[in-house]
């Protein structure tokens, strides 16, 4: 998986920013991916059916384009950390060494 196909996926929602985190961590013996991405900062508060509609949509792409299963988190603007020049680390390995 690269990081730039889930990243064309989220820039296809018109309703999420491009901001974008992938999660690997270790569940047993399977890698799990979780995809953190982030709502454009001028919708202001949706309602919750709406923002896991936002990630069902995403979660389906994913399966779809890429062939994995992820869990997808959609978050409030400026939710996903930066770094001193703004830009987010795209990928976090949160799998034991």
């Amino acid at each position: 998986v690269f990081p730039t196909q889930i990243e064309e996926i989220v820039l296809q929602h018109p309703q999420l920013s491009g901001q974008y985190q992938l999660q690997v961590m270790r569940e047993g013996l399977l890698d799990e991916v979780q995809v953190r991405c982030e709502l454009q900062p001028a919708l202001g508060v949706m309602a919750p059916a709406a923002v896991e509609e936002i990630a069902k949509w995403v979660q389906h792409r994913i399966k779809t384009l890429v062939g994995i299963s992820t869990r997808v988190e959609v978050l409030v603007p400026d939710s996903i950390e930066r770094t001193l020049t703004g830009k987010a680390r795209r990928v976090i390995d949160r799998r034991p060494k």
